[in-house]
């Protein structure tokens, strides 16, 4: 739902202020549809159906992981595929990944949005629409913005987003923004007044091979990323989460661990090492090398975790879905062809 729209609507059919609060309250608390606004009168539902779109996202394909992680693929209005994630843990948490723009214009070579052509940002209200989707059916209690895109070049409309995320059952608190590093948007995001966590998508502390899985990194140079975070730390005075993918014989050795260590200060970071979903160029690092990684972090005093591998089975690394989708279409639209002679 687009709660501008919907607001700008209502203000134009001469509706009481208060309208737009009550459709927007049963939207955050997973109605379906309109019909289900039984204090809002029938007439008025009826009006709402033809001029506010109850989502701004057609749902194309949701995928079902054996662990009960469930993948959305949709498709705005202009054709773009958007992509979001429900991960659900054992301890509770279900947590939302969400996308900030359809492709990503940034290329890290790991991931498989990188690889597809960048489309545009998304609006404040697609990307609401994704965890509204996932609403209708989960109380869910954490987000997290590391789907497709990078989340800083689009902040006003992520930020927007964060802004509604508390009446939908996620609190700031329980919110993080996770970037390649992207400096302005970290310099931007230290300045809200909402405790929004940060996370950095970091790989390797060697500038030379960051640069190479990361093309960003010659634009942002780590040192100054982690001037950036170490800006926002104290600021706000909350932990940077790490996000450190384990690639197979790039970066996942002792020297590569010892680089880290060497760079964070285990006040302000936490690492969180991601077993990889293979997605094209790399290999996974094997299960005892993420140990013996996580250990040289932990012997130089950084606190560091291996993430738990979800929704591997229903291709739940970012952008796959999409991929294959527009493989698929590409085959499709190759077979309806007419033959030339």
């Amino acid at each position: 739902m687009d709660p501008a729209l919907l607001e700008r609507t209502l203000a134009d059919a001469g509706q009481p202020a208060f309208r737009a609060k009550q459709v927007w309250e049963w939207a955050a608390r997973g109605a379906k549809g309109y019909d289900e606004m039984s204090n809002v009168p029938a007439a008025l539902r009826a009006e709402l159906t033809t001029s506010v779109p109850f989502s701004s996202l057609e749902l194309v394909q949701e995928a079902f992981s054996a662990d009960g992680t469930v993948k959305a693929l949709f498709r705005t209005h202009d054709g773009r595929s958007v992509e979001a994630v429900l991960m659900q843990y054992r301890d509770g948490r279900k947590s939302l990944c969400l996308s900030s723009q359809s492709g990503c214009p940034l290329t890290c070579t790991f991931c498989a949005t990188g690889a597809m052509k960048f489309g545009r940002n998304l609006t404040a209200g697609e990307i609401l629409d994704q965890a509204l989707h996932f609403r209708r059916e989960h109380d869910v209690n954490h987000v997290v913005f590391m789907g497709m895109g990078e989340p800083m070049m689009n902040l006003p409309n992520v930020l927007e987003t964060c802004r509604r995320l508390p009446a939908v059952g996620v609190t700031h608190r329980r919110t993080a923004v996770s970037t390649v590093g992207w400096i302005p948007g970290i310099d931007a995001l230290a300045a809200e007044d909402m405790p929004i966590r940060l996370a950095l998508s970091l790989h390797a502390a060697d500038e030379e091979l960051r640069s190479q899985i990361m093309p960003v990194n010659d634009r942002y140079p780590l040192s100054e990323v982690l001037a950036a975070c170490d800006r926002f730390y104290e600021a706000k005075k909350r932990q940077v989460f790490i996000e450190y993918v384990m690639l197979r014989d790039v970066n996942d050795g002792a020297v590569h661990a010892r680089q880290l260590a060497d760079v964070l200060d285990p006040k302000i970071y936490k690492v969180n090492l991601i077993p990889y979903n293979p997605t094209g160029m790399y290999d996974g690092s094997p299960r005892a090398v993420i140990e013996r990684f996580k250990a040289v972090l932990e012997e130089h005093g950084l606190r560091a975790t291996v993430r738990m591998t979800m929704g591997r089975d229903i291709d739940a690394a970012c952008g796959q879905l999409a991929a294959k989708a527009a493989v698929a279409e590409t085959a499709e639209d190759a077979e309806a062809a007419p033959a030339t002679s």
